[in-house]
């Protein structure tokens, strides 16, 4: 078994230390063992571990020291904290010295290995993330020299960073890279997406929260806010986040402070805020939905993703990168894109963006089969011309009414209005989803209709995604 899935427990009390190590063992981890802290920095001085489980509460030193001490030598190694419920404040000091997760005690067996296979995993993705190929492939262009230059030019500043780019361009891979160029680079980076929950949970997600401040909050819980204490703090989505919770986020901002949900003392802490959206902000001022206060604490610099439709220089190294990463993950598939597939790639105008580009990739590699996929690419450009472009073609489910299918010469003129508005509709819908990378909320949003009328919209049109082609769980 590799380093990886070696855990080290750091616990004095050998009655708790014992059952954690025997369920580790059990359920196929490599197991070390450390009875105080002097031990333990002993062990990891003589070989890795892949995770450690450190108890707080010990002779000196104690596992706050321990912790400091572990993160100035490895600032990745995941640390999984073990604490007592009412030791509230222990937790959210571990948490800003740089422990990955926390445990309360006592245990209970499904949540350990839950916590510690994300754990884990969290550390496989970050080093994947900051390998050198992919931290340096979006800034390849000479569409990219200016986001290059801001980006050298404010990473150790504490400003905060304003993304602006249409969906899939790579703002979280711009972000990671202010990061990481930052005097806070050993620090922790964390990100949420704003869209992906209403606005209660993101509230409780960013702040945290008190126990018993709402129904099932039966522990209190620090947010990405404290997590993200010394080190950066992503906002992805921004345009998306609740004008109530805009003016949480400006007094962060201003005072660098905030309450809980449901609490009553103030929490400082000090992150660098990158924030990311594809709307037009200042359009969002003028109809209410974003706060003119917050749009220029955030603007102070601002920095512009261009679309991958300007960057094509970008598409051969991105392809073969993809085409790396996802023969590693899944030990084989198409190794190399050929030349026409390559052509098409080219000619194409990309409205993913590189997620797009990706999401193809991935299904060449695993399909093995060009033809299926390029299917998705539609026809290569034509010179302009007054013929539009049938969008939906490549994205209509076998067996969906045939819309573009001749009308008898006698049909009523109703049934011709009745066609062409279903015409519109559904190469409407497929446009707003691939504007979108297929994200159906925001296409939603984008078409001003509620989730549940698209969805009912896309299946009557037969509207398919071009991504359950090949439907493969990530690894």
């Amino acid at each position: 078994m590799d380093t990886d899935c070696t855990v080290l427990v750091i616990e004095d009390d050998d009655e708790a230390r014992a059952p954690l190590c025997e369920f580790l063992g059990a359920a196929g981890y490599r197991v070390r063992a450390a009875r105080g802290g002097n031990e333990a920095l002993a062990e990891l001085g003589s070989a890795p571990a892949g995770a450690v489980l450190l108890d707080l509460v010990m002779p000196e030193p104690d596992g706050f020291e321990v912790l400091r001490r572990v993160r100035e030598r490895d600032p990745a190694l995941p640390v999984i904290v073990l604490s007592a419920l009412s030791q509230t404040e222990d937790v959210v000091r571990a948490m800003k010295l740089g422990a990955t997760d926390y445990l309360p005690k006592p245990f209970d067996p499904a949540e350990l290995e839950l916590v510690l296979r994300r754990a884990l995993d969290g550390r496989a993705r970050a080093r994947s993330e900051t390998a050198p190929d992919p931290g340096t492939l979006p800034l390849l262009s000479g569409a990219m020299d200016r986001v290059r230059e801001l980006v050298e030019r404010i990473a150790d500043t504490d400003v905060p960073v304003l993304l602006v780019g249409e969906s899939g361009v790579g703002k979280d891979v711009i972000a990671r890279r202010i990061h990481a160029e930052s005097r806070r680079a050993a620090r922790p980076f964390v990100k949420i997406n704003c869209a992906a929950l209403p606005g209660e949970l993101l509230e409780s997600e960013l702040f945290g929260h008190e126990k018993g401040a709402f129904t099932g909050a039966h522990a209190e819980k620090p947010g990405k806010f404290e997590l993200a204490h010394q080190g950066t703090i992503f906002l992805d989505e921004i345009g998306e986040m609740d004008p109530r919770l805009q003016a949480k986020l400006l007094q962060v901002l201003q005072d660098e402070e905030f309450y809980r949900v449901g609490g009553k003392r103030p929490v400082r802490v000090d992150a660098r805020v990158v924030v990311a959206t594809n709307r037009n902000l200042e359009l969002a001022i003028r109809q209410g939905s974003f706060r003119e206060d917050l749009f220029y604490r955030l603007n102070v610099v601002t920095v512009r993703v261009p679309p991958l439709r300007e960057r094509k220089e970008e598409i051969g190294p991105l392809v073969r990168h993809f085409v790396r990463k996802y023969r590693e993950r899944y030990q084989g598939g198409l190794e190399e894109v050929p030349p026409e597939v390559m052509e098409r790639f080219h000619a194409y105008d990309w409205p993913g963006n590189v997620r797009e580009l990706e999401n193809l990739v991935r299904r060449l590699v695993v399909l093995r089969d060009p033809a299926m996929v390029l299917g998705e690419l539609g026809a290569p450009r034509a010179a302009p011309g007054p013929a539009p472009v049938n969008v939906a073609a490549n994205h209509v489910r076998p067996g969906a009414p045939a819309l573009h299918a001749a009308l008898p010469e006698d049909a009523p003129l109703k049934d011709v209005a009745r066609r062409a508005a279903r015409i519109a509709e559904r190469e409407a819908i497929l446009r707003a989803l691939m504007r979108t990378g297929w994200n159906k909320r925001k296409a939603a949003k984008r078409l001003q209709v509620s989730y549940k009328a698209l969805l009912y919209k896309i299946k009557d049109c037969g509207i398919v995604d071009p991504r359950d082609a090949a439907t493969v769980d990530e690894a």
